[in-house]
Parts: structure tokens; sequence; C-alpha cells
């Protein structure tokens, strides 16, 4: 009994000792965040501003085209909701893509993930956003990422008119706290007119069935893309997700694991189109890109960043808005692997 009792003793030690290693290890890295703060911001901005100089502003919608190259914006909310923003803060820019992850959430919230993605499928993809994929073989889009299945996503939001839109509206009102966000007219009319190929993407969808309605749906969709807000806003947008659906300053009235977890891991599968699988290498969190230069990360549990530069790369991708990403999450070790 005494030597089963050494043993005992020996092995809650042992434990012990194991636990509290964890322990140190962990609330070293709790330090580490702790430690973000403007000037780093600042500093890791202006190590990567110049990148902006070898992008390129999308101009293929005419009015996207007028944005300043040399605009941007760096921002963090920490996991107790505290802001850390520097950069070009008050400049607006259009959603873009990333309202994609907004919709989502609000199509599976009404009718449930299985129903959505019956439609869709969860795949990753190594083609452009704005590709037909295998909507002409299977008549279904490849994820909810690309323009295609975006566009069905919307078109699933129920309501009449710009109903659907105006739920998004909201939803990106409510999560970032900010009632005066709103859409861009003026860039929606530019999107609505030299939108052909999304034109093209829903009209198929309309013939193998998917989608039912009119255009209106297809112009709820140019009106979410075409929504305003700034970089702070993103990073308040990806704190949502990274911490189950509470917002920043602890409101939990949409708290749900589930639709965090679908929502982080299409951003992660298929956020940065074609370039997600080296992203995931890369930065290793989930995150989702607009052609109007802006990017919203996820770092699950932790925190929520937002940068905008709109100069792209060849996918599609802020240039410095991921350099700038990439630097942050090697400094602090954020990547999920």
């Amino acid at each position: 009994m005494k030597k089963n009792s050494f043993l005992f003793s020996a092995k809650g030690i042992l434990i012990a000792g194991f636990l509290s290693l964890n322990t140190v290890i962990y609330a070293q890295k709790t330090a580490d965040l702790s430690t973000i703060s403007e000037k780093t911001l600042s500093n890791i901005l202006e190590k990567n501003r110049n990148y902006y100089t070898q992008g390129k502003v999308a101009d293929y919608i005419p009015e996207l085209g007028k944005m300043d190259a040399k605009a941007i914006a760096f921002s963090v909310v920490d996991k107790n909701g505290k802001v850390f923003s520097t950069g070009d803060i008050q400049k607006k820019f259009t959603m873009q893509s990333i309202s994609k992850i907004i919709a989502l959430m609000v199509a599976v919230n009404e009718r449930g993930e299985a129903n959505v993605f019956d439609k869709m499928g969860y795949f990753g993809s190594d083609r452009p956003f704005n590709h037909f994929s295998n909507l002409e073989t299977t008549g279904k889009p490849l994820n909810p990422m690309m323009n295609a299945g975006a566009i069905l996503t919307t078109s699933l939001i129920s309501g009449d008119g710009e109903k659907p839109f105006l739920k998004v509206l909201d939803m990106v009102r409510y999560i970032t706290k900010n009632t005066t966000i709103d859409y861009s007219k003026s860039v929606y009319e530019s999107e609505k007119s030299t939108g052909h190929r999304n034109r093209g993407m829903f009209y198929i969808m309309k013939n193998s069935g998917l989608i039912s309605g009119n255009e209106d749906q297809l112009d709820n969709y140019f009106k979410q893309c075409s929504i305003e807000l700034t970089a702070e806003d993103l990073a308040k947008i990806g704190y949502f997700f990274a911490n189950q659906c509470v917002r920043f300053d602890g409101d939990a009235q949409y708290k749900n694991a589930d639709i965090a977890k679908l929502v982080e891991s299409q951003m992660l599968t298929a956020g940065m189109y074609e370039f997600s699988g080296e992203y995931s290498r890369t930065v290793g969190l989930p995150s989702k890109s607009g052609v109007g230069g802006g990017i919203t990360v996820s770092v699950p549990g932790k925190m929520g960043i937002g940068v905008f530069s709109p100069a792209l790369d060849q996918h599609g991708n802020s240039l410095a808005g991921y350099h700038i990403i990439l630097d942050l999450a090697k400094q602090y070790n954020l990547s999920i692997f």
C-alpha cells in the first residue's frame, strides 16, 4: 500500500507540474497579446505601407477604381472588446465580398444549415471569385464565398423587394454597433450596370431551379456588396465570429457557437479565394477579403482584426493588408495551427 501511495503521489505531482507548465505557457501567450497597442499596430502598418505600389485598385467596377491606392488602415479588437486602430481609420470603403459572411449568417439563422448547403457545397476552389466553376455541370455553386454561392445565399433570405438586403445591413449595424452604416448608391449603381457576369450566374441558377425570384434578388446582392464601413468595423465583425457571435461589448443576443464555427470554417476554406490554401499555411486564421480593399480576420476566442488598403494582388486580396495580417500573426503566434 505504501508503495502504491508513493506512486499515486508521484503521479499526482507529475500531473500537477505538467498542468502548471501549460498554465504558464498559456499565460505567457495571453501576456503577449496584452502588449498589443496602437504603437504596435502603427509599426506593423508602416513596415508594410508601400506594398500598395505592387498592387492594383479594382477598376472592373468603375466606381471602385476611384479609391486612393495609398489609403491604409489597421484595427484590432482585443479579447476584452478594446479597440486599437491606426492609419486612415475614418476612411470608408465598401464591404464587397466581406458581406458574404453576414448574408450566410442571416440565411442559416432563417433556414438552417442543412437547407442552405443542400443547394451549394463546402468546397474550396482554385478558381477566381467570379468563376462559374461547376454551375454548368452540377448546377450548384462550390461554396457561399464565391460570387455564385453568395448570390444564391442572398436569394435564400426571406422577404420581398429589398428586405433581404436590409436584414444584412441591419446585422452589420448590430455587430459593429454603428447605426450610421449604409450602402453607397454610386457603387451600387456601378456594380449593377457592369455586373453582367454575376447576372449570368443568377440566370444559370434560376434555370436550374435553385433561384425562383427575379432580379430584385440580384440587386440585393449588389447592395450588400456596396455597404460602406471602416477598418474598425471590420475588426468588430472579426471579433464577433471569433467569440461565438457575441458582440465586442458583450451583447450576446445572437450567441451561437455553431454559426460561428460554420462561418469561420468557410472563411478559412474559401475566404481568400484561390489564395485560401496558401493563406491558411502562412497566416492560419479565418479571414474574408473584399475587392474594396478590406480584410476581416477572426482569431478564435481571442480577437478580431480589420485591415484596409485598396491595392489588390492578382487574387483580388489587399496586398498590404495581407502582409500586415501576416506580420501580426507571426509576432503574436496567432495561427490556429
